[in-house]
């Protein structure tokens, strides 16, 4: 289920404005683009960096931003952020692994441990695991989204985001050795800079952002020449990451490109189950159903066991007004993906669509249980429990999605309300009191 939506950023105590990393217009939003195919593509290609960076690709997600600048980031310890505008622009799987290296590479040398020892003010909310200094995000072409609220002041975080020199040459030094311990031609770490040379020479208004937070110089680069060179010999192309680079760069484009741009180019992908999947979501956005059912079906025969292709085929139907036959293909990926909440979300909107609130009830719950961020599916979860007359509970689950975008004036509204109505002490009574704690202390500030 491809979708952009406002994700609450959680960090060690803090989540840090994410508007001050992605432009210089303080209102400009970030939102995140959720899909669980690309995040699980960006999830093969970073795992080898990640263990040889001595981190655990399951606690490191990569997650994608909407913005067509050139940039990725870290604000936490747990997160790496990549532009969708650089992932478009790279055209390698090494390219992706380099940049993912030297993100591993700034968590893994305490960087931003260091920075966020400084700002001791910042406090998490009890209870909902959400930091309350977050980026107010927008969402984005009338999809879902979740949002980050309360941010710090630009130019506080500027200098609190910005890595020194010391910290990029530092991190060049580890994510070489990271690159080479995986297996990864480092080539690609030069080829990553490249795009970004001669950008100095610009007013900062009209860099990319990469480079404000990353900042790059002649020696560094000429440093980092000198490590890739004396590092071991060139890495054959693995083409397992060629594959995934290429559906997650693929699927992306096909949602974020016109149609025609699509249908072009489709022909050039990697392997014909990508060909097949960026030609469906062409003809979907051209509302021909027929050729892209066509299209996806023969995706999902080359690949009969991967869930990801049938979640694409279920959110085309339902986005067809197809939601019985949407359920189906939903209820196939999720017994091929039980723990994913995104299939798990899509599911449930399908059996709300379907008419079946209950069931819808029951999957949005599972699916909160791993994903208690996406607004989204707070929203469905919300008209689930209203259709089941638990009142109470939609009231609740409103407030915390309030609370998620950083609107803490609405999310003690509606928290009020749901405590006035809940069993006083019971647990979605406790959860009312953490939101309307989370809003009393934001108004105190």
């Amino acid at each position: 289920m491809y979708h952009a939506t406002r994700q609450l950023v959680r960090s060690v105590g803090l989540a840090l404005c994410l508007t001050a990393l992605i432009g210089t217009i303080p209102a400009r939003a970030a939102t995140l683009l959720r899909d669980a195919d690309i995040e699980h593509a960006l999830k093969q290609l970073g795992a080898p960096v990640l263990r040889a960076a001595g981190l655990s690709p399951n606690q490191v997600r990569i997650l994608l931003i909407d913005d067509s600048t050139l940039n990725a980031f870290i604000i936490d310890t747990q997160h790496i952020f990549i532009h969708s505008g650089l992932l478009s622009k790279l055209e390698t799987a090494a390219q992706v692994q380099a940049v993912i290296a030297h993100e591993a590479a700034h968590i893994a040398n305490g960087h931003i441990s260091r920075r966020l020892g400084n700002m001791r003010s910042a406090r998490t909310a009890a209870g909902l695991g959400m930091a309350l200094a977050a980026a107010a995000v927008a969402a984005g072409g009338g999809r879902g989204a979740v949002g980050l609220g309360i941010g710090l002041q630009s130019s506080t975080l500027r200098s609190l985001l910005a890595h020194s020199r010391a910290e990029e040459a530092s991190a060049d030094i580890s994510s070489v050795r990271y690159l080479v311990r995986a297996g990864v031609d480092p080539q690609g770490a030069i080829e990553v800079q490249n795009l970004f040379r001669g950008q100095e020479a610009l007013a900062e208004s009209r860099q990319d952002p990469y480079m404000r937070s990353h900042p790059l110089s002649r020696d560094r680069l000429r440093a980092l020449k000198g490590l890739v060179a004396s590092a071991s010999a060139k890495a054959a192309p693995d083409p397992a990451s060629a594959y995934w680079f290429d559906r997650a760069q693929g699927k992306l484009t096909a949602f974020t490109r016109a149609p025609g741009w699509t249908l072009r180019r489709a022909d050039d992908s990697v392997s014909a189950d990508i060909t097949q999947l960026r030609r469906a979501v062409a003809y979907h956005r051209q509302s021909d159903l027929r050729r892209a059912i066509q299209n996806i079906d023969a995706a999902i025969g080359a690949r009969p066991n991967d869930p990801f292709l049938r979640d694409i085929k279920g959110q085309i139907l339902l986005e067809s007004r197809r939601a019985a036959d949407a359920v189906r293909v939903y209820s196939a990926a999720a017994r091929l993906a039980p723990r994913e909440p995104l299939i798990l979300g899509g599911l449930g909107r399908a059996h709300l669509a379907a008419g079946n609130a209950p069931e819808a009830l029951r999957t949005l719950e599972a699916a909160r249980g791993r994903d208690f961020r996406d607004t989204r599916l707070l929203r469905d979860l919300a008209v689930a429990y209203a259709k089941t007359d638990q009142n109470a509970m939609a009231s609740l689950v409103t407030a915390e999605r309030y609370a998620v975008q950083g609107r803490l004036k609405d999310a003690a509204i509606h928290a009020e309300r749901a405590e006035g109505a809940l069993p006083r002490g019971s647990g979605p009574w406790q959860r009312a009191q953490d939101v309307l704690s989370a809003a009393q202390r934001a108004k105190a500030r």
